[in-house]
């Protein structure tokens, strides 16, 4: 299959779906719509457009079956029906936004992207234009290749992943539009297949003191002092949770702290930013109890403080024997003669929607590194791209409608 995919293609593609800045914040993912629109034009899709707030766009495209597919007249989640078997959908989710840079610190303009030594470097090259590319280039791989699609595809453009999602998938989960037998998310694992993914509690700790004159230190409550020992109680601890399989130990990271309003008054207020990551079935309840729980181990049950969540997304998993995620792991093993190693992700992805609320399930897999995503001279590997669209291109052909018996549809 990799010999049909068209390397310049999928390097154009990308190349140009980089170009367009959808930084996020403030996001503006309208802005590479046309592109997208252009890019599926040649396989007749059908749009749907989900714009929470301006310019802060999703796009959900249906490709139509192919020209010389049976006819079928069940409904996805319903066994065949008189028309015949009915064809599997897979939605292949991937967002549009990208994180911030700042080029000042690049070798080249991050919106610019440029090739060199088979990499492609620019914002997004990993994370996860490259990846949307790849899965838009694998439909003419598969018909390069003389076959044609097993299955109907839905490819779900979304916004606002690197800020949670919550105007992305999370809306199209509202309005009912997670709908499907499988998910494919090709996010930069190195073609690794991810089954799994730790959650996040991203919040403040807000440390109340009480001021008093910067010469008499004691005769005041320091909320910087107070805000500092719980520092020292929240990061890199151990919280005391068994280790997941594929996810390792849940942890906690410190990485705000604003405190006082002048070196010579007591501090009254101090916020402790953090971010705690979570294993599967862990509750925004239990997860803000955790925190809780550590600071009063540590000895700081006096301390005046109140914890204020500025983000929660829950952990999701599936199994690593779940016939779908075998599926991707043949499709990998045929383009690049070895079989992937099974993962899981310290990080959230949009894969928790699709697995959680959407009950289906859904395979992380996509080209690039994750070491390589938000950071400066971002790149993905020319060649990956190229075996990740040959991967989809197998995945679109076997997802058919014999592998609906042996599996529930969502």
């Amino acid at each position: 299959m990799k010999e049909h995919v068209d390397r310049d293609r999928i390097v154009e593609l990308t190349r140009s779906l980089v170009a367009v800045n959808t930084s996020n914040p403030p996001g503006n993912e309208a802005a590479v719509s046309d592109l997208l629109r252009e890019a599926l034009r040649p396989w007749g899709a059908t749009w749907e457009e989900v714009e929470p707030q301006p310019g802060r766009l999703s796009l959900v495209a249906r490709l139509p079956p192919p020209a010389n597919a049976p006819p079928t007249s069940s409904p996805v989640g319903q066994d065949a029906g008189a028309g015949g078997p009915r064809r599997p959908t897979l939605i292949v989710n991937g967002h549009t936004d990208v994180v911030p840079a700042l080029a000042g610190r690049w070798r080249h303009d991050p919106f610019d992207p440029v090739a060199r030594d088979g990499r492609l470097y620019g914002r997004g090259t990993a994370d996860m234009k490259g990846g949307v590319a790849a899965a838009i280039c694998a439909l003419d791989t598969v018909r390069a290749a003389g076959h044609e699609r097993a299955c109907d595809v839905v490819f779900q453009f979304v916004a606002d992943e690197e800020k949670g999602g919550a105007l992305g998938t999370r809306v199209l989960m509202e309005k009912g539009l997670l709908r499907g037998d499988a998910c494919i998310v090709p996010e930069p694992t190195s073609l690794a297949v991810s089954v799994a993914e730790r959650g996040l509690l991203q919040g403040e700790i807000v440390v109340k003191g009480r001021p008093g004159h910067g010469s008499r230190p004691r005769e005041g409550v320091s909320a910087i002092e107070h805000g500092a020992q719980i520092v020292l109680a929240l990061h890199a601890a151990d919280y005391g949770e068994t280790e997941h399989p594929l996810l390792g130990a849940p942890t906690a990271n410190v990485g705000k702290f604003h405190g006082g309003s002048a070196v010579n008054v007591v501090a009254e207020e101090a916020r402790v930013g953090f971010d705690r990551r979570l294993l599967p079935g862990t509750s925004l309840d239990e997860a803000i109890d955790s925190v809780r729980k550590r600071i009063d181990a540590a000895g700081l049950e006096a301390i005046d403080y109140q914890i204020e969540v500025d983000d929660y997304g829950e952990g999701s998993e599936m199994s690593p024997e779940d016939p779908f995620a075998l599926l991707v792991k043949d499709c990998v093993s045929r383009v690049t003669g070895s079989a992937p190693p099974t993962i899981g992700m310290t990080f959230t992805t949009d894969a928790r929607f699709v697995r959680n609320q959407g009950g289906i399930p859904a395979v992380v897999c996509g080209p690039g590194n994750i070491a390589q995503a938000h950071g400066i001279d971002e790149w993905v590997d020319i060649d990956q791209l190229v075996e990740a669209a040959a991967a989809y291109a197998e995945l679109y052909r076997s997802f058919g409608s014999g592998w609906l018996s042996g599996h529930p549809t969502g």
